[in-house]
Parts: C-alpha cells; structure tokens; sequence
C-alpha cells in the first residue's frame, strides 16, 4: 500500500492508497476539498468540524440523489471495488480520529 500525501482545506494529510488506486483517491480529495471549500468560502461556517460534517452531507446527499445501480458495486468508477471504498472509508476515519474531528 503506497501513501499519498493530499491537501483538504489547506491541511495535509498522510494516507494510505492501495496501488493502483491514486486516480480515484485523488477524485475523492479534490470532491471534498471543493466542498469544504465552497462552505468556507460562503462564510457562514467558520469551525472545521462544522465545515467538514456539512460537506460530508452536501456529498451524501449527491450520492443519495443519483439513479441506483443494479448492485452497489455497479456504482463504483471503473476498475475500484468494494474493497476499495472500505479502504477510503477506513481512511477519512483514520483522519477524524477517535473524537470525530478532524486532526
């Protein structure tokens, strides 16, 4: 597993990638740092834990609001699989740390 290093909301941050799979956490990174940074930006969200639960809803709610694939792994972009969401998932929780807020 490679580590990549990712900037959110002018934060950086070590993860772990499996190889292979830079594109799709790259997509995901680049998603959430547009997100937070569009909250950030409107200036009524100053704290960052408000900052991040509100853009992790904005992009729930997009993913709820898209047509259902047949499977959920359907869904998925080309070439990633199930494991690899787990692995992302298991990441953004790592980041958060035990509390829920962002390191």
């Amino acid at each position: 597993m490679k580590q990549l290093e990712v900037t959110i909301l002018g934060q950086s941050y070590i993860l772990g990638c499996p190889d292979g799979g830079e594109a799709l956490l790259s997509a995901a990174v680049a998603s959430v740092d547009r997100e937070m940074s569009g909250i950030r930006d409107a200036g009524k969200v100053k704290a960052r834990e408000r900052i991040a639960v509100l853009a992790a809803l904005n992009l729930a709610y997009q993913l709820a609001d898209r047509p259902q694939a047949p499977k959920a792994v359907a869904s998925l972009p080309p070439g990633a699989s199930a494991a690899d969401l787990d692995g992302l998932i298991a990441r953004v929780d790592a980041a958060l740390g035990d509390d829920g807020h962002l390191l």
